[in-house]
């Protein structure tokens, strides 16, 4: 039997989901395990190396993005709408998700069930660069989180300093391009899913 398989690619081939944005597909790109920041290949679909990570922090969480979605105009615009900045334009990439779970899932390159809950409204460089924050769904002990706000400051911290942090070169101060201007809850989360994927589907309508 000749069979010709081929592998969906991360982004475009796999949908965010039929309850998005209630439940939504985060392909994983990072582990908490990874000391190398891996993220996919748009073209091909391979994850690549983006860059030996530059301290030893790591991510607090799965770390992935939503498929088919697209931080393009509108995302920028509800940005600008809600941290009253000017001038901010989307950042070209899918949109990111953190995913938070008790298990210890050591592999990326995986597809998992997510919850989101809430988000960080980051702005990099002018661009807009949320982090959806989520639950992996059916995980027994940060299942009771709904919303951001329901979450221990001392994890909420952990996040934003890995993001304020992660570009960071040894030697030099924070930069001052990275911000985060909102920590903010579920209803704005599923706000900036909604936002990202009407931005995908205009940017590719095929």
């Amino acid at each position: 039997m000749n069979k010709h398989i081929h592998m969906a690619h991360p982004w475009h081939g796999i949908q965010a989901g039929p309850d998005a944005p209630l439940i939504v597909n985060a392909f994983i790109e990072m582990t908490p395990n990874d000391s190398v920041k891996y993220e996919i290949d748009k073209e091909s679909g391979f994850l690549k190396v983006d860059r030996p990570q530059k301290f030893s922090n790591i991510v607090p969480a799965l770390y992935g993005f939503i498929p088919q979605t697209y931080c393009a105009e509108h995302v920028a615009s509800y940005c600008m709408e809600k941290s009253s900045k000017t001038d901010i334009v989307g950042d070209g990439d899918p949109l990111d998700i953190c995913v938070l779970t008790e298990r210890n899932i050591a592999s990326g390159y995986i597809l998992v069930p997510a919850i989101p809950i809430g988000g960080l409204r980051m702005i990099d460089g002018g661009e807009a660069d949320d982090k959806i924050i989520a639950i992996l769904k059916g995980d027994e002990v940060f299942h009771h989180w709904k919303s951001l706000e329901e979450c221990p400051d001392s994890l909420i911290d952990r996040l934003r300093h890995y993001f304020l942090t992660y570009k960071q070169i040894p030697g030099e101060k924070a930069s001052k391009h990275i911000e985060i201007t909102h920590i903010y809850g579920l209803e704005e989360a599923q706000e900036v899913i909604r936002k990202s994927q009407e931005d995908y589907r205009n940017h590719f309508p095929d």
